[in-house]
């Protein structure tokens, strides 16, 4: 039977990133994609222009549309802009009870174009980490969610434990593309550290990698992975996306989602 992961997000009109991003990610690593707008955003590789909100019955009526038919295996959450739509999604989470969930905890675009209210970051702490599988913040993002300044690995590694052992998710995957050296990533998951290494690309072209990954990490879950080799499979992916970049767009152009094709040749 195929496997299926619904992404819970807003959208890129260029493709790069958010709805878009995760669809063709789901493609590519064969899992049947679906999708639930919460925002229509209008950005570019050059930034974000503007975005409007679905209103929270709306998205409630998509999630309950594609559960009460084709029910999941794995649920990727993304941009979440507001407290309301939060707490829909929390709510829809834990009704539908679902076990295979990643908080991808979008909150600033590539451009810096705040995608998130400040309420909105208090709401994912208390409504959405507790039901999360996984929790892939890069260093902003976990500075956002932890009150940490991020300077050192041991930071990384004290911030992963904040979000599973004071939060509550179950995993976290604190991602080093913003740090110095090479790309390394820590999971912890309430017992031990485990680093993801990849070598690091000078490329402007990383438009949608976070979402890329987080949906990698969410196709493998629905396959049947463990979380470990589920991150370890997202980490080839999305490095094979970065080190073969399509060079498209007049700015932080989109990765290449078919670039773990042609690593593999």
């Amino acid at each position: 039977m195929v496997s299926k992961a619904l992404t819970i997000a807003g959208t890129d009109p260029t493709g790069g990133a958010g709805i878009q991003a995760d669809l063709k990610t789901f493609q590519e690593l064969g899992v049947f994609g679906m999708s639930v707008i919460t925002s229509v955003v209008s950005q570019n590789t050059l930034g974000v222009r503007s975005f409007v909100d679905m209103h929270e019955e709306f998205i409630e009526s998509q999630i309950d549309a594609v559960f009460e038919d084709i029910r999941p295996d794995a649920v990727k959450t993304g941009m979440l802009s507001n407290p309301s739509a939060i707490a829909i999604v929390a709510k829809k989470l834990k009704e539908y009870n679902v076990s295979q969930y990643v908080l991808d905890p979008v909150m600033v675009a590539s451009s810096g174009h705040e995608l998130i209210s400040q309420e909105a970051r208090q709401s994912v702490k208390e409504e959405l980490l507790p039901l999360a599988t996984l929790v892939t913040p890069n260093l902003p993002e976990a500075e956002a969610l932890t009150g940490l300044t991020i300077e050192t690995i041991e930071d990384m590694k004290e911030a992963g434990r904040i979000l599973v052992e004071e939060y509550g998710v179950k995993a976290a995957l604190i991602k080093g593309g913003h740090y110095k050296g090479e790309a390394d990533d820590y999971l912890y998951n309430g017992t031990e550290f485990l680093k993801f290494s990849a070598k690091r690309f000078d490329t402007k072209h990383t438009h949608g990698s976070g979402c890329t990954y987080a949906a990698a990490i969410t196709a493998r879950l629905a396959e049947g992975d463990s979380l470990n080799q589920a991150v370890e499979h997202g980490k080839s992916f999305i490095t094979s996306a970065i080190s073969n970049p399509l060079e498209i767009g007049k700015g932080q152009g989109p990765t290449n989602h078919w670039g773990h094709r042609l690593t593999t040749k």
